[in-house]
């Protein structure tokens, strides 16, 4: 997908309606349970927020930013993910806190990206966590300096994401889970699956309305 194609249709994703959990279960693992809204508020779970930044490669595609996370004593060590992170007392919303998370991770200053649109929220149980996804745009090639939370910057056409075969299974173990056959995106031979996942498959559902 042309990036200037991506940048004129802007304006049609703000007026688009999201797919909600019915898009994003469509890539939940079965064992995956759907809390009400009472449930999650009872659970009191931290909040986070994360950034699906969309930008131009050096041919002019339109792509995206996912990061591989170091290896670290946590329940999500090592998986892909948005750039983003927890909420801190001193952001001003959660839309600042993917912006301040997204320079702490990977470089790029707050003041270049701008959000476009807030996806729907996804509820992590295994770290008790509320997640706020947001598109944002950064209108040049970017420069990314990783910190030490990033193993690996990766960049995935937009292109990619939307071709139907990018959706497979897998099976893998966690920390809290073994031998789980997942739903998942392999992009890049990448395996994109669990909450990352759910939320790409809402973005791609919205990214096929354009």
């Amino acid at each position: 997908m042309n990036f200037n194609h991506f940048i004129n249709s802007i304006s049609k994703l703000k007026e688009n309606p999201v797919g909600g959990l019915e898009a994003q279960f469509k890539l939940a693992p079965k064992l995956r349970l759907r809390y009400s809204n009472e449930k999650i508020e009872a659970l009191n779970p931290k909040k986070a927020a994360v950034v699906a930044l969309f930008y131009p490669n050096t041919i002019g595609e339109v792509c995206f930013l996912l990061t591989l996370r170091a290896d670290y004593e946590g329940t999500h060590s090592a998986q892909i993910s948005f750039p983003g992170g927890k909420f801190e007392k001193n952001d001003n919303s959660l839309k600042n806190t993917a912006l301040r998370e997204t320079f702490e991770e990977v470089g790029i200053p707050l003041n270049d990206i701008t959000i476009f649109k807030q996806m729907t929220d996804v509820f992590i149980p295994p770290s008790n966590f509320l997640v706020t996804p947001f598109l944002g745009c950064l209108n040049h090639v970017p420069t990314f300096t990783k910190n030490y939370e990033v193993e690996e910057i990766i960049t995935i056409s937009v292109k990619d994401l939307l071709d139907e075969s990018s959706i497979s299974t897998t099976i893998l173990s966690t920390t809290y889970a073994k031998d789980m056959k997942v739903p998942c995106f392999m992009l890049n031979n990448y395996v994109v699956w669990g909450a990352t996942a759910m939320m790409l498959n809402e973005i791609k559902e919205l990214l096929k309305k354009m």
